[in-house]
């Protein structure tokens, strides 16, 4: 087995044990802002496989959701009894959610794909990788040319995380 295949299925383990590290991790992930620029990926192995790569231009950002029911803002329309619902579930996944927050908070960037990293409580902690729309790093890289090209991704689901959310295989 190769050293990807390690490190993947340690991931699995720590994920599934809950050990003191994970735990400790997820502690300072609650205690950092919603959204938080990473210097390196936590999952290297997830990152790699969904295409990041080490270069200038390509950032990851952990964000953070907290999950259930959204809450209606304010009644609108009178108070009838079809309009009594106060907490309605979510159209989007989280991960939808969490790469459309990303791609709002850093607007020269394109979302190029995210992954799941743990969950503590109510929080979930998803890692969004992003792509600079003006580093000539990643314009003369092929790949990174054709998704830079198509902009506001992650608000037409467009990413794998927002193709479930429109019905698309």
């Amino acid at each position: 087995m190769g050293l990807y295949t390690h490190v993947k299925q340690n991931t699995i383990d720590s994920y599934k044990n809950k050990s003191e590290p994970y735990r400790q991790r997820l502690i300072e992930f609650n205690r950092q802002p919603t959204i938080t620029r990473v210097e390196h990926p936590t999952n290297i192995a997830r990152a790699r496989t969904l295409g990041y790569r080490a270069k200038q231009g390509v950032l990851v950002v952990r964000v953070r959701v907290i999950g259930g029911s959204s809450k209606r803002k304010t009644v609108s329309g009178g108070r009838k009894p079809s309009k009594s619902g106060r907490y309605f579930t979510r159209h989007k996944s989280m991960i939808a959610i969490a790469e459309g927050r990303a791609a709002r908070k850093f607007s020269n960037c394109e979302v190029l794909n995210s992954y799941f990293v743990g969950k503590s409580g109510s929080n979930s902690f998803f890692e969004v990788i992003l792509l600079e729309r003006n580093n000539p790093a990643v314009i003369s890289d092929k790949i990174y040319s054709k998704i830079i090209s198509s902009k506001g991704r992650a608000m037409r689901g467009i990413t794998s995380a927002g193709k479930a959310h429109r019905g698309i295989k």
